[in-house]
């Protein structure tokens, strides 16, 4: 097990704060964003408070770190319902039970996290289309999100977890969070071209 210096556990709180700050701003949207943004923040929450109870010398508490994918799938997956208002809820559920009833049967997050990845990437995309038409700043930094997910999947599976690349790899998680952050800020404050439109006086 790495042994983590303090500073790079309690960093690790930042990213999940900024996603927290990302997906309230999104909660105009739909009832069922509260919930997701609760459970995306439980599992980055949980994953964190593991890293830094190992970082003060504390129990190695497996049932946090393990808690991450599949909050966070869970998370994704309602939050996917909320931005197209249900019209895949048929859909939904199939694939977010089968990762969850893997990774379950696997003893093993990696199904959960397959599905985490395709769901942020609906996410990201329903998100940068709306955006696109209203702003494209706002629609290149969900982009950047996006992007920033790719690359943590290759940083996060190498074998070798040195701590230069730990604080790499959380670098790279904050910057697109707050990448994520300001884009959910920009898109609720910037008017839909269509309100835009009714509220000018015939």
């Amino acid at each position: 097990m790495t042994d983590y210096p303090v500073p790079l556990a309690v960093e690790d709180f930042v990213p999940v704060a900024l996603t927290a700050l990302g997906i309230a701003a999104l909660r105009h949207r739909h009832p069922l964003v509260l919930p997701a943004a609760f459970l995306v923040v439980s599992g980055g929450f949980a994953k964190a408070t593991w890293k830094l109870i190992v970082a003060l010398d504390g129990p190695d508490l497996q049932w946090l770190y393990h808690a991450l994918f599949p909050l966070l799938a869970t998370g994704f997956t309602l939050l996917v319902f909320a931005l197209t208002r249900g019209r895949w809820r048929a859909a939904l559920p199939v694939p977010l039970i089968a990762a969850l009833a893997a990774s379950a049967a696997l003893r093993d997050t990696w199904p959960a996290m397959v599905w985490t990845i395709a769901a942020v990437t609906v996410v990201a995309v329903l998100l940068a289309l709306d955006a696109r038409r209203r702003d494209p700043l706002t629609a290149a930094l969900f982009t950047l999100w996006l992007a920033a997910q790719y690359l943590l999947g290759p940083m996060a599976a190498r074998a070798e977890q040195s701590i230069a690349l730990q604080w790499a790899e959380q670098s790279c998680n904050t910057l697109a969070q707050a990448a994520f952050a300001l884009a959910a800020w920009r898109l609720a404050r910037t008017p839909d071209a269509k309100e835009t439109k009714e509220a000018v006086p015939a």
